[in-house]
């Protein structure tokens, strides 16, 4: 696959400040270098409170200001120019128009208006978490020490972005921009209703909802291990309560270990840890999936909120407001 990570996601908000404070405790860092079409450039970020970084994947996430909240834009890297030259040609077999600028391609699709930028950059690199000894029945690893998840001092920090996911009015339609046109490929779907997509050896990059209205559902951060996901909800949600939206629990699709979050815009957060991997060289049958139980193995059931956003209804007028 020439296609390896998502690199970077924009999202517009009402209420930048605010939202950008809420990431930055979430364990983002300011960016302070900004980055062009895969190429860092050296100095300060003119926008650094705006701008925020993983340990791992470099500048990956932009607020900035949108009367509605939505996902704005989606990065994601390519091996080669090649690979942008491929690409080019799937969309305009999908008569998508695709603007070509150095080692980057521009792509809009039609259905969410999502701007998508493909540039050559490198693969992201990250060293291996060391797996902590773990005592379990007739197998003690850990004899006569405390388990090293509770004596953590330091602060979460998210390691990348793994994926979002988002609304189209015409989930099929943005099924193929991304499948046909980008070249991700599927690994498990709902038809008609969502599909898991990648563009990396995660399970999924990308998940593509059908919804009355083209809005962003959530975003998701890779911590090293559940007790990460444990540790940073538990930060998060010590002053603001309010912010937990669905969690601690496991997927049944993707099987991550996840804690959902809700910042000030109404977008949800997502730590995750342990989610599938899928390698090129390895053979994998999408499956078809249904019914809420798909959503997760245990932990408790999705609120009505997280499967139907509480502003659902204003997010439908605002977009007709834009038009």
């Amino acid at each position: 696959m020439g296609l390896h990570r998502l690199t970077d996601i924009v999202i517009g908000v009402p209420n930048v400040v605010e939202t950008a404070g809420y990431y930055s405790e979430f364990g983002l860092r300011p960016s302070e270098v900004a980055t062009v079409y895969g190429e860092t450039v050296p100095g300060p970020d003119p926008d650094a409170t705006h701008r925020f970084s993983t340990v791992d994947g470099g500048h990956q996430l932009e607020v900035r200001h949108s009367p509605r909240r939505r996902l704005m834009s989606l990065g994601v890297g390519a091996d080669d120019p090649d690979d942008l030259d491929r690409i080019a040609t799937s969309l305009a077999a999908l008569e998508i128009d695709a603007r070509r600028d150095g080692d980057s391609l521009r792509a809009v699709d039609p259905t969410t208006g999502l701007h998508v930028v493909v540039s050559v950059s490198p693969r992201i690199q990250q060293d291996p978490t060391p797996t902590p000894p773990y005592n379990a029945p007739g197998d003690v690893e850990r004899p006569g020490v405390r388990a090293p998840g509770i004596l953590r001092p330091e602060p979460v920090r998210p390691r990348k972005l793994g994926h979002v996911v988002f609304g189209s009015t015409d989930q099929a339609a943005t099924q193929r921009f991304f499948t046909q046109g980008l070249g991700f490929k599927v690994s498990d779907e709902a038809p008609g209703l969502a599909s898991f997509m990648r563009c990396s050896s995660d399970h999924h990059n990308v998940l593509v909802q059908q919804a009355p209205v083209s809005f962003l559902h959530h975003t998701s951060w890779e911590v090293d291990d559940v007790d990460e996901v444990g540790r940073g909800a538990t930060a998060m949600l010590e002053n603001h309560p309010e912010r937990h939206t669905w969690g601690l629990g496991r997927h049944y699709i993707g099987s991550n270990f996840f804690w959902y979050l809700r910042d000030p815009a109404g977008n949800f957060s997502e730590y995750y840890s342990d989610i599938d991997c899928i390698p090129d060289d390895q053979v994998w049958e999408p499956g078809v999936v249904a019914g809420e139980k798909s959503l997760y193995s245990w932990g408790p059931p999705p609120p009505p909120s997280f499967l139907q956003p509480d502003d659902l209804a204003e997010l439908m007028t605002g977009a007709h407001d834009d038009a």
